[in-house]
């Protein structure tokens, strides 16, 4: 990573595309407290959090659904969840974060007591998902996460991440999809090689002619 500097402005969607090994997943591992920074500042809700152990960012309000998924296959929809929760001490809360997720996603609710392993890759996405806002973030961070769904499942979920926009939650979204990407952003930054090489508004950007052609496809 190289001078990287961006801002997530607060119940915004901010994007970040890029092709693979661009840096997209290093910038959120630092964000997140898994990677370690040398130089620079990294601020959430007015406090410096660079080098802060993962634990101590989740405290503060951050979530991440990571890529890939990485759900416990061997315990079930509902102990998943649990897990996600780890920082609510407030019973009352947490039942509450429960059936809104089941709100969100009707059909974790319907396979509560299953195995997650035994889940279709979007419903293990929807967990994946769901279990990071059991910790009720102010900002939740995800990677990839269309990655290996189908069209039909990616347009859903994206219509879903939308939503929780809308309800308050401020959102860091890390993909490769760029059109989707762009249809649902308030801001975009392209990340090529760990630079930041272009951004702005989706509108805005789709006047460069060389981020449509090499993004957009036009």
């Amino acid at each position: 990573m190289k001078k990287v500097s961006l801002t997530v402005p607060k119940l915004s969607i901010t994007g970040v595309l890029g092709p693979n090994g661009g840096g997209k997943t290093t910038l959120i591992k630092a964000v997140t407290g898994l990677n370690k920074i040398w130089s620079g500042r990294i601020i959430f809700d007015s406090a410096e959090i660079q080098n802060k152990n993962p634990y101590e960012i989740s405290k503060l309000g951050v979530a991440l659904a990571p890529e890939g998924r990485r759900i416990f296959t061997k315990l079930t929809v509902i102990e998943n969840l649990f897990i996600g929760s780890y920082v609510v001490k407030d019973k009352g809360l947490l039942q509450d974060r429960l059936e809104w997720v089941f709100q969100l996603f009707p059909k974790l609710k319907e396979r509560k007591h299953q195995e997650a392993g035994t889940l279709s890759g979007g419903e293990q996405q929807m967990l994946n998902i769901g279990r990071a806002l059991m910790s009720n973030p102010k900002l939740l961070i995800l990677d990839e996460p269309s990655l290996g769904l189908a069209p039909i499942i990616t347009r859903q979920l994206f219509t879903t991440i939308e939503n929780l926009r809308d309800e308050g939650i401020t959102i860091l979204l890390s993909e490769q999809n760029a059109a989707l990407t762009f249809n649902i952003s308030d801001n975009v930054y392209i990340l090529e090689y760990g630079v930041i090489v272009a951004e702005g508004s989706p509108d805005t950007l789709k006047q460069n002619s060389l981020v449509r052609q090499a993004y957009l496809g036009v």
